[in-house]
């Protein structure tokens, strides 16, 4: 135990109150819940250019100001208080749809900003133990890609030539938190993200905690696909981003998805011979792989060529596969925020206790672990794993 002098303890509360920015974070609260100066105004009860004034840094904030804006949106006080590092904008990665508008993308990145900020809070405090991946340097070839995929699944722990049971466990097993999102609306509800195709990727520097999110589940073998290709994004483009185009990053995260699912010697094994419709959903059933990416892995792979390739992509068309495939792949649940919940809060860690100590809005602390629970009852429902039959109960920190 160590004691402040008075003189200290005035200066660390003034650096506190110097490192605490509540304009800024009225701007966040904004962007996160899609509202306009007006609109965030006229719910808290107080004028608009207030809120222009207070955001330009030309009035002071003031707690009644605060505790209106937390009242009107369901928001913790806390949440002002926060004082996140800075998660530069270029390290968090996702493909927008082009009909995207601005607002829509801010929202996203706030919203991922702060789950971010959370989770890495939350493996600080509970000590989680991360993993190191491979991280790729220079100009990749497409081997380097599948040696780079070979090389992540030894760092996650996993045989370099077998299905892949759970994808999403495999990442939290190795300290890296995978969550779904949802935005939140202006009235403090949930809605569902259509900005962004599958995912998306953060991470702050090589020793620093990575993220990795999806926006709907959706089918299962789109979910670990999602999963793989923001993986890959952690380890191909840390020290690369800079010198790729978009494009060319999406590229390579799909390659490295691809190889990470289904490894190159193994791919053409199941590939060697004549490649029918029926063959690919077995495959699917085994490999949790999508039709779809599947004949995108027999071609990567050199088992098919581009002909082939269309042939079989017209084919999906003609009997309505390309939007609704046979063969039914379960979606996976994740569990390392929850259970880094449970150890921080108990067991079952309360909603509005975490969402107060973490400064984060409920509804999206509940999209970020939907099994915390609200009330004392536990909610004990058991995670079916997507490649068979067995039944896997809620895991422990420790079972991680």
């Amino acid at each position: 135990m160590s004691f402040l002098s008075s003189s200290t303890k005035t200066s660390a509360k003034r650096a506190k109150a110097m490192a605490r920015d509540p304009a800024e974070r009225i701007r966040t609260l904004r962007l996160l819940m899609g509202l306009t100066q007006g609109e965030l105004a006229e719910a808290a009860g107080v004028s608009q250019p207030l809120i222009s004034h207070m955001q330009k840094g030309t009035r002071t904030v003031t707690d009644d100001v605060l505790q209106r804006i937390a009242a009107a949106t369901g928001t913790p006080l806390s949440f002002f208080d926060v004082d996140p590092t800075d998660l530069p904008t270029d390290t968090l990665l996702f493909r927008k749809k082009a009909s995207a508008s601005v607002k829509e993308v801010n929202r996203v990145e706030v919203t991922v900003r702060e789950a971010y900020r959370v989770a890495a809070r939350l493996l600080t405090e509970t000590c989680v133990r991360r993993a190191t991946l491979p991280r790729a340097e220079g100009d990749l070839s497409t081997d380097d890609i599948e040696d780079l995929a070979a090389k992540t699944r030894d760092a996650l722990g996993i045989a370099r030539d077998g299905v892949i049971g759970h994808v999403v466990r495999a990442c939290e097993r190795a300290g890296i938190p995978v969550v779904p999102l949802v935005l939140v609306d202006g009235e403090g509800h949930g809605e569902d993200i259509v900005v962004g195709h599958s995912g998306v990727s953060c991470w702050r520097g090589p020793a620093e905690p990575s993220l990795i999110s999806y926006f709907s589940a959706g089918s299962g073998d789109r979910q670990r696909f999602t999963t793989g290709h923001e993986l890959g994004h952690l380890v191909l483009h840390p020290a690369r981003r800079m010198s790729l185009t978009p494009k060319q990053a999406e590229t390579e995260a799909h390659r490295f998805a691809g190889a990470f699912l289904m490894p190159r010697d193994r791919a053409r094994e199941a590939f060697e011979g004549p490649i029918m419709l029926r063959d690919l959903a077995a495959l699917k059933q085994k490999w949790g792989v999508s039709i779809q990416a599947l004949v995108n892995r027999a071609y990567d792979v050199g088992c098919i060529d581009q002909d082939r390739k269309e042939s079989l992509y017209k084919q999906l068309s003609a009997r309505g596969w390309r939007t609704n495939e046979p063969v039914t792949v379960h979606p996976e649940q994740p569990a390392l925020m929850r259970a880094m919940l449970a150890r921080r809060y108990g067991e079952p860690p309360s909603l509005l206790q975490s969402s107060e100590d973490l400064g984060l809005h409920p509804v999206l602390m509940r999209s970020l672990a939907p099994d915390v629970a609200s009330n004392p009852a536990p909610k004990r429902t058991d995670n079916v794993i997507s490649l068979g039959d067995r039944i896997q109960k809620r895991p422990s920190l420790q079972a991680l």
